[in-house]
């Protein structure tokens, strides 16, 4: 096999994952909608963070991935989450406000 055909490859695969992380981040913005009126560490929520990772790197080492690699993917993505959600439960806070 040539390195443009795995180039090509990881490029297919980037684009499901993209695929799946605009699907994740649905849900998280809806989370951030539902999390309204409550404070930043609900957004946080530093012991739910932890449980996923830990969920991952279970998941990861059945699937013969790197559990230290995905770790690391997944809180990477989850700050980035934690802070688009804060931002949404943020614009959420003050449209409430902007209607009382």
């Amino acid at each position: 096999m040539a390195l443009s055909e795995i180039r090509s490859a990881i490029d297919e695969l980037d684009r499901e994952i993209v695929a799946l992380i605009a699907r994740r981040q649905s849900w998280v913005v809806k989370a951030g909608e539902l999390k309204r009126g409550e404070d930043h560490d609900a957004v946080r929520a530093p012991a739910r963070v932890e449980g996923v990772v830990a969920h991952v790197r279970q998941l990861a080492a059945d699937a013969g991935a790197s559990p230290e690699v995905v770790e690391a993917t997944y809180r990477a993505m989850i700050s980035g989450f934690i802070a688009l959600e804060l931002s949404v439960h943020a614009e959420t806070a003050a449209d409430q406000a902007h209607e009382s």
